[in-house]
């Protein structure tokens, strides 16, 4: 299975079909259209960049028509695609590309100040952009380039890999999950049994393209159906709805709400809808119930991670039952585990836990969908992969049917509006502020984010500081959706006995009223 095909089994089958509606550039092509310029990109990445197997390309963009022909054309050439979070600032992305080391960099041209500043840090060979005022790079490439099926293309899939997508770990440091053609597939498949995907489908892709996202829209393209991108704006969403006829999308709990939240929300035309997926983070159950009520559609939850896409599923039946009063504590629940997946929730020597509804445990995983492991970090890999398992740092119990309930993250991670915010980093730009003895950083329910970060601030003896100030100073070393919400003050942080902050005491009081403890 090569990824990089998708658009050629189309072409070949109904070249004239509409393959991806651009909104932001009001541009359109067809699945013929786009796999000529696919092939033509994979031939000048080869023949006229001269990249060899298994060479990274990064991309630094919004969601864009390019972006999706670097995926396939990398895809079919054997190269590696290493998506770049545009929100974050110069020296993250300047490590995050030495981490890769590309051959080449695709940037739309929105991003020429930053890329002036990536070129005086990194070294990379090829520098290409595209977009209205771009040198024009991107586009001669393409054009100047042959149009015939790259030759390697029947060489590569399955188990070569194709995609680095960047995450953070406990210390907040940016780290690669590596995933291959096959487990991208393999995560396809599982989105296409709880999706319940057809060809009359229409996708709008509302998350950026450097998440995890990026290969449902792809699984729906697989099936034939056309690919709206968006970069996300409430009203717009809900005229893109009306205008192209979507019948699915994924959308996080700030999304919904934002939705739901536009005057005149009723009056849209979402008949076309048939299913939406939420996930990102927990969603409080007032929202599901708001959801379900507003949109014409089933509603399905998907628990996943980068490493390892979705990997648990809520079905659309079990929110029909759970509004009917059936099991309704399972709305707090992301589910029973995926098609291709097993999940086992274990103590921390690896024996599984009773499904008594109340023994907590660490979910790990085995499917060939979890990544192959961390780019250029064994040790990490051998960590987080033990005996084909993925341990996930997720801590939950489950019932007796196997549905899953998150009691808990080991690695105290925030996910705020999709967006993954680690309490470390968080906490070491609170410590920028020269009043601050000590921090602890963590999430709290939030009804527009999912979840919202506060900070429980002690200063030092002698010195004062504002909640505005505090924030101010984090702000300085943070990307905007990273920096506090809220700060409280206190006199000292609780402890264990060996000093390390005991950050639960802390924020389970704010969960008590959601049913769970996150």
């Amino acid at each position: 299975m090569n990824i990089g095909n998708i658009p050629a089994k189309i072409a070949r089958l109904s070249p004239a079909r509409e393959a991806i509606i651009d909104v932001d550039s009001e541009r359109r092509i067809s699945y013929g259209e786009l796999d000529a310029r696919v092939r033509r990109l994979t031939n000048a990445l080869t023949d006229t960049l001269g990249l060899k197997k298994g060479e990274r390309v990064a991309v630094l963009s919004k969601n864009s028509i390019e972006y999706m022909e670097v995926y396939y054309a990398c895809a079919r050439g054997g190269f590696i695609v290493q998506p770049l979070n545009w929100r974050l600032g110069t020296p993250e992305l300047q490590r995050i590309i030495e981490d890769g080391e590309p051959s080449a960099v695709v940037m739309h041209s929105e991003y020429s100040e930053i890329r002036a500043q990536l070129q005086e840090l990194v070294q990379v060979a090829h520098w290409m952009e595209f977009g209205d005022n771009s040198d024009g790079s991107y586009e001669a490439l393409i054009s100047e380039t042959a149009d015939h099926e790259p030759v390697q293309s029947a060489h590569v899939g399955d188990d070569d890999p194709v995609l680095i997508l960047y995450t953070g770990g406990t210390t907040g440091e940016s780290k690669g999950a590596l995933h291959t053609h096959k487990s991208l597939y393999m995560g396809m498949l599982n989105q296409t049994v709880a999706e319940r995907i057809v060809p009359s489908d229409v996708y709008m892709l509302t998350g950026q393209m450097f998440h995890i996202p990026v290969a449902l829209a792809m699984n729906y393209m697989a099936h034939g159906c056309p690919l709206v991108l968006i970069n996300f704006d409430a009203r717009l969403a809900l005229e893109v709805i009306e205008r192209e006829r979507v019948s699915a999308f994924l959308g996080i709990t700030t999304m919904l709400n934002w939705m739901m939240a536009v005057e005149n929300f009723e009056q849209y035309d979402l008949s076309s809808l048939r299913n939406i997926q939420y996930g990102g983070g927990p969603m409080p159950r007032s929202v599901v119930q708001a959801a379900l009520d507003a949109f014409p559609c089933t509603i399905i939850q998907g628990y996943g991670q980068t490493e390892g896409m979705t990997m648990s599923f809520l079905s659309q039946e079990d929110h029909i039952d759970a509004v009917n009063g059936i099991h309704s504590e399972r709305l707090a629940s992301c589910g029973r585990e995926g098609h291709v997946t097993s999940i086992k929730v274990v103590d921390p020597q690896g024996e599984e836990v009773p499904k008594d509804g109340a023994s907590p445990g660490e979910i790990i995983v085995q499917s060939d969908a979890n990544m192959v492991g961390y780019w250029r970090r064994p040790d990490l890999t051998e960590a987080t992969i033990r005996d084909g398992w993925m341990w996930t740092g997720d801590i939950a119990h489950w019932d007796e049917d196997g549905y899953l309930f998150i009691v808990d993250r080991a690695k105290d991670m925030i996910i705020s509006g999709g967006e993954n915010i680690y309490s470390t980093q968080v906490e070491a730009a609170i410590h920028q502020h020269p009043a601050v003895l000590e921090s602890a950083v963590f999430g709290v329910p939030d009804e527009q984010w999912g979840e919202s970060v506060k900070a429980v601030v002690v200063l030092k003896p002698g010195q004062t500081a504002s909640a505005d100030e505090i924030i101010a100073v984090a702000s300085e070393h943070l990307a905007s959706y990273q920096k506090p919400r809220s700060v409280d003050f206190v006199e000292s942080l609780p402890k264990a006995p060996t000093g390390k902050i005991l950050k639960r005491e802390l924020r389970d009081p704010y969960w008590a009223d959601e049913g769970t403890s996150l």
